[in-house]
């Protein structure tokens, strides 16, 4: 038996409101909260957080010295149709050295690492 259940994945950013508005055109879902907590509740239940963090430094990836912390693993249909909205709407790649591969490797708007993945 579990003894806890997963509530919400909550990324640090300087502002939370707008990395919410971010992910929301990425995933879908609707945006409430405030300047200081901002929740993107997802379609199926999920929840993904954003919290208010003035001094966020934003990880390095890659860097050998430093780690990632953590990052998210995104599932699209269409990669290059995926990468263009992403761009779009302020991503920027982190890694464009093998197209090949199934997956892309961007940051958000605050700096976190997300992979869009082929399914």
């Amino acid at each position: 038996m579990a003894l806890a259940k997963l509530g919400a994945v909550v990324l640090d950013c300087p502002d939370p409101r707008a990395l919410a508005a971010f992910y929301a055109e990425v995933l879908g879902g609707s945006v409430t909260g405030d300047d200081d907590w901002t929740d993107l509740e997802l379609p199926g239940g999920r929840t993904l957080a954003f919290q208010a963090a003035p001094g966020h430094v934003p990880p390095r990836w890659p860097a050998p010295d430093a780690s990632q912390q953590f990052h998210l693993d995104l599932t699209v249909e269409d990669l290059d149709l995926a990468e263009k909205g992403v761009l779009a709407l302020g991503a920027r790649p982190l890694d464009t050295e093998d197209r090949s591969r199934s997956f892309r490797v961007y940051a958000d708007p605050a700096g976190h690492p997300f992979c869009l993945c082929a399914c």
